[in-house]
């Protein structure tokens, strides 16, 4: 039995892998450049995942994405009028650590999404985004 015990223990332990990845560390949020102008482009968190709807005349090409002011992605585009699927697992923070989005076989508790932002290239201010919470329900 404790043979069983042991093996099991030893299976959990070496199937751990590292939130964090420092070669894949993204740059630290830009304090500087956060900005209280907000645009009516609405982000919605369904799991794992967030929907961002664009619905206003601008465009932006390979802006970083910002949520809670800790991680970022680079998406190919957000054009006018789209609407863009991102995967919360390809945010990652300054020492590479990914967005604790939760889901069946994550070990870390999922953070909400509360501030969204968007930096069209390096250098510019930030834009906000209008993040809307899920219901009490969901």
């Amino acid at each position: 039995m404790r043979w069983i015990i042991s093996m099991l223990v030893l299976l959990l332990v070496s199937c751990h892998v590292p939130d964090f990845d420092p070669s894949r560390a993204r740059a630290a949020y830009p304090y500087e450049l956060h900005t209280t102008e907000t645009l009516p482009v609405e982000v919605f968190r369904d799991g794992t995942t967030i929907s961002i709807v664009n619905a206003t005349a601008r465009s932006w090409d390979a802006p970083t994405i910002w949520l809670n002011q800790s991680y970022s992605a680079q998406i190919a585009r957000l054009a006018a009028g789209q609407t863009v699927q991102l995967d919360l697992t390809n945010f990652r923070d300054n020492i590479g650590e990914t967005y604790p989005a939760g889901g069946l076989w994550s070990s870390r508790r999922s953070m909400p999404v509360r501030l969204v932002e968007v930096q069209p290239v390096p250098g510019e201010p930030l834009i906000g985004f209008v993040a809307i919470r899920p219901s009490e329900s969901e």
